[in-house]
C-alpha cells in the first residue's frame, strides 16, 4: 500500500486534491506520539517530521522517500541518515516572507520612530517627547539610512522590495554573492565585515550551519557603525550571544530585535531581558494565519512533480550545503 502520512490537520479540499494528483495513494492523519509503527513503516511521503520517527522510517525496511516539512529550518534533523537513505527533503521555505519581512520592519520602526521608548514611558506613567533614537538626540527615519540583509533568500528579497519602498539604500550577503532584484550591493560571506560596517539596520536571516554558527562574534560587532540596530529572525546559534552582551553595552550596538536566541526559552534571568534598548520576541516572527495554506501549496506543486517521476520543484534541500 503506498501511504502518504500527515502529522498536520488537512481538510476535506486538502485530500480531494491529494487524491486527484495521487490517486493510488492512502492518506494518513496523526498526531507523531499516536500513529502506529506498523502505519509508518508504509509511509513512503510524510508531511511533517518529528524525531519520534528516525526508530520507525529510517531503516533498510521503510519505504519512506520523501519529507515535506513543515518548517523552513532544518538544522534540527538527521540530514545525515535522510542523506544516506536517499530520502527527499522539501522545506517551507517562502512562507515566511511576508510575516518575517514585516516583523522586521515593526521592530525597525519601533527604533526608529521611538515606538520601543514610548511604550516604556506608558508603562510608567510618564509624557516625555523628547525621544531619541540611534544616539542622535532626535528621531530618525527609515528613509535614505543604508540596511544589509545577511541571507538573501525568499524572506530575504520580500525584506529588500520593502526596504526599497520606505528609500533606502539595500545591501545584501549571501553565499553565492549573486544579484537579487531590490539589492543595490551584493557581497559574499568573505566581504561580510565590510557591509557591516557600511550599515545602519543589519537583518540575520542566516541558516544554521557550520559556517554561519557564531558567524555574528565579537569581531563582527567590532566591524559595525557605533548604534546600529542589530535584528536577528535567522537562528539563534549564528550570533554569539555574550559577544552581542558586549556591543549592546558597549553601545557598538545602540538597538537589537531578536526572535530567536542561542537557548529557547531564553532564561528568565538572562540580561537581555532588562535592556531597553532591545525588542524580544518569542521566535514568533514567521507565525501567520496563512501559514498552513502556504505549506500545503508547496507540497501539492511538488506532490505534482514526484508522482510524475520528475525533480521537486520547491525547496529541495542540498544536503552538503545543509539547507
Amino acid at each position: 500500500m503506498k501511504r502518504i502520512i500527515s502529522l498536520y490537520p488537512l481538510s476535506a479540499d486538502h485530500l480531494q486534491q491529494i487524491y486527484h494528483i495521487a490517486p493510488n495513494y492512502t492518506v494518513t492523519i496523526g498526531k507523531a506520539n499516536l500513529l502506529d509503527p506498523e502505519v509508518l513503516l508504509e509511509a513512503e511521503v510524510l508531511l511533517g517530521w518529528s524525531n519520534k520517527f528516525e526508530q520507525n522510517v529510517l531503516h533498510e525496511d521503510s519505504s519512506l522517500k520523501w519529507i515535506q516539512s513543515w518548517s523552513a529550518g532544518v538544522d534540527k534533523m538527521p540530514l545525515d541518515l535522510f542523506s544516506e537513505q536517499d530520502i527527499l527533503l522539501t522545506t517551507a521555505s517562502g512562507v515566511h516572507s511576508i510575516p518575517i519581512a514585516e516583523s522586521i520592519f515593526a521592530m525597525m520602526l519601533a527604533f526608529s520612530r521611538g515606538i520601543q521608548q514610548s511604550i516604556q514611558n506608558q508603562q510608567a506613567n510618564l509624557w516625555n517627547p523628547k525621544i531619541a533614537s540611534g544616539g542622535s538626540g532626535t528621531l530618525s527615519e527609515l528613509h535614505d539610512k543604508t540596511i544589509v540583509i545577511v541571507g538573501v533568500g525568499e524572506i530575504g528579497s520580500k525584506t529588500a522590495q520593502i526596504a526599497k519602498a520606505f528609500g533606502m539604500n539595500v545591501l545584501g550577503v549571501r553565499r553565492s554573492g549573486k544579484s537579487s532584484p531590490y539589492v543595490d550591493t551584493m557581497f559574499t560571506m568573505v566581504n561580510l565585515h565590510e557591509a557591516l560596517n557600511q550599515s545602519d539596520y543589519i537583518i540575520n536571516i542566516l541558516p544554521l550551519t557550520e559556517e554561519t554558527r557564531h558567524i555574528f562574534d565579537t569581531a563582527a560587532f567590532t566591524a559595525c557603525k557605533r548604534g546600529t540596530c542589530f535584528i536577528n529572525v535567522g537562528r539563534g546559534p549564528t550570533v554569539d550571544t555574550t559577544a552581542l552582551l558586549g556591543a549592546l553595552e558597549e553601545g557598538t550596538i545602540g538597538y537589537a530585535g531578536l526572535d530567536v536566541f542561542e537557548e529557547e526559552p531564553l532564561p528568565a534571568d538572562h540580561p537581555l531581558w532588562k535592556m531597553n534598548q532591545v525588542i524580544i520576541t518569542p521566535h514568533i516572527s514567521g507565525n501567520t494565519e496563512h501559514y498552513d495554506e502556504r505549506v500545503f501549496d508547496i507540497f501539492i506543486e511538488n506532490l505534482k512533480a514526484y508522482i510524475e517521476g520528475q525533480g521537486l520543484p520547491r525547496n529541495l534541500v542540498n544536503y552538503t550545503l545543509k539547507y
